[in-house]
């Protein structure tokens, strides 16, 4: 029985230490609590184990990065319906826990994070087109940090990143796109063909022109030909007719093997028949001339 009264004892005593002593973790921050003199002490406790009486207190905050993801329902600029999730990285500032613990308390996150992010992001997400919030996830990421850090400001916490994740478009918006995507494309491919024709009018009326060009310069050339080709027949058609005479056309004739011919003068009652390539020349009595006639 002794025994079993001792072993009770060192339990006892035992649960009673540990009552009167709290552990502050790695990663953590502690305040001591003296409800019945002082209060809340400005001395922020780091890691280890800290003795206080039983009716004393240690408050413990965690100063580790922690994420917190919130859905968030919003209205993009085209006033159509964008569900997201949206996830915020932050910590309090371990060196202001105290006031951080005056001013807000343990409840930091939800009492104003929260409500301070959905806020930003419902607020630069009605900036964007529905369509536009995905592939611009990133640049609107940044904007509703830079609106949550400035609200948060003297607040004595840190945030580290936020990001956004799972956006969701409603399906009938989505259709809607996709066909007037594809209107879109259609369109630019017909703009593309009615380019590509207007190029092949081009090539073919310059190709027509030089043709033309081509037809009309060797017109002109053989038009000029012609034109000289007579101008020289002309000068030489003069030419021959200054230099023609009645004696060199006789002449001519006479010169002929083939040329036969009657010569009556003028003063002769008696023609005379020459045949050139005859040594003999006749000559007809007037009468004679008359009766062969």
């Amino acid at each position: 029985m002794p025994h079993v009264a001792k072993t009770i004892l060192l339990v006892t005593v035992l649960l009673f230490l540990q009552a009167c002593g709290t552990t502050v973790q790695p990663g953590q921050r502690g305040l001591r609590w003296y409800p019945l003199t002082e209060g809340l002490t400005t001395e922020t406790l780091k890691s280890g184990f800290y003795w206080r009486a039983p009716w004393n207190a240690i408050y413990v905050y965690d100063v580790q990065l922690r994420s917190y993801t919130e859905t968030v329902d919003a209205l993009s600029s085209d006033d159509l319906l964008v569900i997201l999730k949206a996830a915020i990285v932050m910590r309090p500032i371990p060196e202001e826990v105290y006031f951080l613990a005056q001013e807000i308390g343990p409840e930091f996150y939800t009492r104003v994070v929260k409500p301070e992010l959905l806020a930003a992001v419902r607020s630069v997400v009605s900036n964007y087109s529905m369509v536009t919030v995905p592939e611009k996830s990133s640049e609107i990421s940044s904007k509703i940090q830079a609106v949550v850090v400035e609200k948060l400001k003297g607040r004595h916490l840190e945030v580290s990143s936020i990001a956004m994740a799972d956006i969701q478009l409603a399906k009938v918006v989505l259709d809607a796109v996709e066909r007037k995507q594809a209107k879109e494309q259609e369109k630019e491919q017909k703009e593309f063909e009615l380019i590509i024709a207007e190029k092949d009018a081009e090539i073919a009326r310059r190709h027509a022109k030089g043709e033309g060009d081509s037809i009309r310069i060797r017109s002109e050339g053989e038009a000029e030909g012609l034109k000289i080709r007579a101008a020289g027949q002309a000068k030489a058609q003069e030419t021959i007719t200054k230099t023609l005479t009645s004696e060199y056309l006789r002449f001519k004739l006479y010169e002929s093997s083939n040329s036969k011919f009657v010569l009556i003068p003028d003063k002769m009652n008696v023609p005379v028949i020459i045949n050139p390539g005859n040594d003999q020349s006749t000559s007809l009595s007037h009468e004679d001339f008359r009766s062969r006639r």
